[in-house]
């Protein structure tokens, strides 16, 4: 099916281009949400009569993006999550949880600009993709972290997983004895020779 598109859509073309998209895609994304209209000789008069209005619609959207963009671009968000001592998060943060945290931070996102291709399920550093209009978008930091402690040393770059596990192999040490009967403990084969004394 061909359609023209009324806006740009990413990986397909600006507006005012005549594009062939799958009928499926055009039904039930961009015709519903207004993204571009049927390709036929009464759509294209219409669109060629309001190309200046659409094109100026477009530009004003931008520019308020743009100017929003600025408070959020490059802004760093601590989540502080349950996590399993692997680091896997009990649940998942998705993009709901990031939109309500930028709100509550004074900035105006919507969950459906938030691109997060899976749900963030394990402690660490991402970095998210916020697009506020076709031709703006951002990237945020998030530190999803168990405790405020730890997200500072992640903030610092500290690979704070590699760091816990290094710390539990430097703390365990086995006394090994080769000439040990199997089943005696070696406290046992201390405390006899001086009960013998």
């Amino acid at each position: 099916m061909d359609v023209i598109l009324l806006e740009r859509v990413e990986k397909l073309g600006k507006i005012g281009d005549v594009v062939s998209v799958k009928a499926g895609f055009a039904r039930n994304y961009l015709l519903p949400r207004k993204k571009a209209l049927r390709a036929n000789e009464a759509n294209k008069k219409v669109f060629e009569a309001n190309r200046a209005q659409i094109e100026a619609d477009n530009a004003a959207r931008r520019s308020d993006a743009e100017k929003a963009s600025t408070g959020i671009d490059g802004k760093t968000i601590t989540l502080i999550r349950q996590a399993s001592n692997t680091g896997q998060l009990y649940g998942s943060v998705s993009a709901r949880d990031l939109a309500e945290v930028l709100e509550a931070d004074g900035a105006r996102v919507a969950k459906s600009q938030i691109v997060l291709d899976r749900p963030i399920k394990a402690i660490g550093l991402y970095e998210v993709k916020v697009s506020l209009h076709a031709e703006v978008s951002v990237t945020i930091k998030v530190n999803v972290a168990r405790s405020p402690e730890e997200a500072e040393l992640q903030a610092q770059g500290v690979d704070v997983m590699a760091e816990m596990f290094e710390r539990d192999e430097a703390g365990f040490t086995e006394d090994y004895d080769p000439n040990a009967e199997p089943g005696e403990i070696a406290s046992d084969r201390e405390e006899a020779p001086a009960e013998e004394a």
